[in-house]
Formats: structure tokens, C-alpha cells, sequence
């Protein structure tokens, strides 16, 4: 699965993954290999990535939008907290 994380200043994480958590509007959920396609609200929160070598990623958001289609995941995230 391929995900792409974006700010309007920068792009976060470019790469294969096996797994995403992400805070959305109602709660926290997970995107997996073969997940249904998506759009989804995110609230602020904690992005969780685990890349396909086994390398966890964190970081928060202040809210965005995620979209999965055909095993690709573009995170489009308002602004990263620091």
C-alpha cells in the first residue's frame, strides 16, 4: 500500500506501508491493505504509520482529510503540531 502525507507547506511521508491510524471525526481508525475506498474527515490527533520494513512513524495533526483508492492513501493534513 502507498501513502502520501502532505501539508500545504510539505510533503511528511512518501512511501510503502502496511498500516495507518488516524484520528477522524468520530474516533480513531485504522487503513489496511485491501481497505474499501474512503473519504474521511480527521480531527486533531495522532497519525500512526508502520512502514512495510516495520519502522513506526508518529506524529499529530490539526485536523485534515484522508482518501484511500486502490491501496493508495493520500493524507492531506491542515498543519502538523509541534
Amino acid at each position: 500500500m502507498e501513502l502520501v502525507a502532505l501539508t500545504p507547506e510539505k510533503e511528511i511521508f512518501n512511501g510503502k506501508i502496511t498500516s495507518v491510524k488516524v484520528p477522524g471525526i468520530n474516533g480513531q481508525f485504522e487503513i489496511l491493505n485491501g481497505h474499501a475506498p474512503i473519504v474521511a474527515a480527521l480531527s486533531n490527533g495522532e497519525v500512526r504509520i508502520l512502514d512495510e520494513g516495520g519502522q513506526r512513524t508518529t506524529f499529530r495533526i490539526m485536523k485534515g482529510f484522508i482518501e484511500v483508492i486502490n491501496n493508495e492513501v493520500s493524507l492531506l493534513i491542515q498543519s502538523m503540531e509541534e
